[in-house]
């Protein structure tokens, strides 16, 4: 987008080289925005280097490897058999970058609700708010996303889906980004969600009632969707005249269309009365079966016996579900002032939290189209919580066990005062748990579950002591967190233990103490993952053959082994 001329005789020649292959790799049809120089600096994750829409972090990250610091204190502990979620406090594009050493390909559902770009204070760039006379403002929304959905994509399983929640706004240039991210034969449709239950009369042209939900596959192939429960309406349309022991039921026409030679012949009802299909038409069943038909008490003549006949369909036999549809009407799924009014129950100061908020209603529409109930569903635009409430509410709803990982940032909301993670998100999903009053004094009993809480941190790659402490017990944190097993068993010097209800997890830091490592695990019954930091590539197998049917070794991700080799240099 941007149109300024570029001075290459001042470029080195590796930039000249980089310059001429970014080139060739340029499309003739696609999203090109402004990133003046082409350069892609890969210090440990994907970041774009361009003059007028480089994205400036906290300075405290530059140059160092970002880690997650555990906040104890704020730990949500209810009932150790259900699933332990995660919220990640911090900018969202460092909690994505360590994600991809704990969840890489393991999510099953990404859901977010990024700024929509509309220029009027809803997405704010390097500290500062884009506005709409902006020349960069489409560009510097691009590079935002850019970034963080390409390391979203690597963090989805290949039958993993990812919906995004966008207006008319950036609705246009979000499609073709997505198709060039996820891959345009990936895409699976564009929902549209009523967000208004009444038009907007005071609206100058047209009152726009709804926004649209992009949906995107990781591989097409591979992605199977659930049949959503059935309505009450459609369920409503079967009723039981007859006192039919099978239950309710509707009637079908008997009737198809077109002339068949074979499809004419007489049918008596219940009062001596013939029937024929008309002409132009025929019975849709051989007599032979409508006669059965007949017989099983499946053909309604009319109250009185003597209606043309039709077949009864009953509720019981039919599908118990039916297709999505890409119309997410208000009446099903919610809208904006529904969702302003759960607010409402968890936060006096509701109003100016979020301008609009999505209804948990809708969330777990898009949850339940993923067939797998111990589902991990991921949402890094956070806000106030929704998605995490909904994933409880879910859960108790059919029993399942999902995880959510939430992560948001926690800067002052809308100039409320209020921080975003730990003023409004955190109380919401520890209120959800654990249970609470209502500001207008109702009592919610909580749903239950577990809660870990973490602050995205970064480690300097030098040799120091507080390096070293730091670097071991962020490792531990996160591979934890990888195997999802948090209770300690054991902390010696340089290994630790931990378990879940299924396996063990040990996490070794010195190879030359895997001899006491095994001794302690030989005490141990069950599957062990094991984890070995070493100063350099050979596997220690032989180490561990008296427990080698026990064991499985699990590679530490390469970025994380970078950072240990360097910190722990001999």
């Amino acid at each position: 987008m941007g149109n300024g001329k570029r001075n290459y005789g001042e470029w080195s020649k590796e930039e000249l080289i980089r310059e001429i292959l970014a080139l060739k790799k340029q499309k003739t049809y696609g999203l090109v925005w402004e990133r003046e120089k082409t350069k892609e600096d890969f210090d440990l994750f994907i970041n774009w280097e361009g003059e007028k829409t480089k994205e400036e972090f906290n300075p405290e990250s530059k140059d160092k490897f970002p880690v997650l610091a555990e906040v104890k204190e704020n730990e949500i502990s209810s009932d150790k058999y259900k699933p332990v979620n995660l919220l990640i406090e911090g900018d969202n594009y460092h909690s994505l970058a360590v994600l991809n050493f704990t969840h890489k390909e393991m999510v099953d559902v990404i859901y977010i609700d990024p700024p929509y770009n509309t220029g009027n204070k809803d997405f704010k760039y390097n500290d500062r708010y884009v506005d709409k006379e902006d020349v960069y403002r489409h560009s510097k929304w691009l590079s935002f996303m850019s970034k963080r959905l390409a390391l979203a994509k690597k963090l989805l399983k290949d039958s993993g889906v990812i919906f995004i929640s966008i207006d008319d706004n950036e609705v246009a240039q979000l499609k073709i980004l997505c198709d060039d991210i996820f891959r345009e034969e990936n895409f699976i449709c564009s929902i549209i969600w009523q967000k208004v239950y009444s038009p907007k009369n005071q609206s100058r042209l047209i009152s726009v009632d709804h926004e649209y939900i992009l949906a995107y596959s990781k591989v097409n192939s591979f992605i199977d969707f659930s049949l959503l429960p059935r309505t009450e309406s459609m369920d409503r349309r079967y009723k039981n005249p007859d006192n039919d022991p099978r239950g309710p039921w509707q009637s079908g026409d008997l009737i198809a269309n077109e002339e068949r030679k074979n499809g004419h012949y007489i049918i008596t009802g219940p009062k001596g009365d013939n029937f024929n299909a008309p002409a132009g038409k025929h019975w849709a069943y051989t007599k032979e079966n409508l006669l059965r038909f007949i017989n099983d008490k499946r053909i309604w003549f009319g109250k009185e016996g003597r209606s043309f006949p039709r077949i009864k369909q009953f509720l019981s036999e039919v599908q118990q579900g039916r297709k999505a549809s890409t119309f997410f009407f208000h009446t099903e799924v919610g809208h904006n002032d529904e969702a302003k009014k759960e607010l409402k129950k968890f936060f006096e100061q509701s109003e100016d939290l979020f301008s609009t908020p999505k209804p948990t209603r809708l969330m777990k529409q898009l949850f339940r189209l993923c067939n797998n109930k111990d589902a991990v569903i991921l949402d890094f635009f956070a806000g106030s919580g929704t998605t995490g409430d909904a994933v409880l509410s879910l859960n108790e709803e059919d029993k399942g066990k999902r995880k959510f990982i939430l992560c948001t940032n926690n800067e002052d909301n809308n100039g409320t005062g209020l921080k975003i993670c730990t003023d409004i998100c955190y109380p919401r999903i520890q209120k959800v748990i654990k249970g609470y009053n209502t500001t207008d004094k109702q009592k919610i009993e909580g749903l239950g579950g577990n809660l870990k809480y973490y602050k995205t941190d970064f480690v300097e790659a030098e040799q120091t002591d507080k390096n070293k402490r730091k670097l071991v017990d962020n490792c531990t944190d996160m591979l934890c967190i990888k195997e999802n097993t948090f209770e300690k068993v054991k902390d010696a010097k340089k290994f630790k233990i931990f378990k879940n209800e299924k396996n063990h997890l040990g996490i070794i830091f010195d190879d030359e103490c895997i001899d006491e490592f095994v001794k302690e695990a030989e005490k141990i019954s069950g599957k062990i993952n094991v984890y070995v930091f070493s100063h350099d590539d050979s596997v220690p197998t032989n180490e561990f053959k008296t427990i080698k049917k026990r064991v499985s070794l699990k590679p530490i991700p390469e970025a994380i082994l970078k950072v240990y080799r360097a910190v722990f240099k001999e």
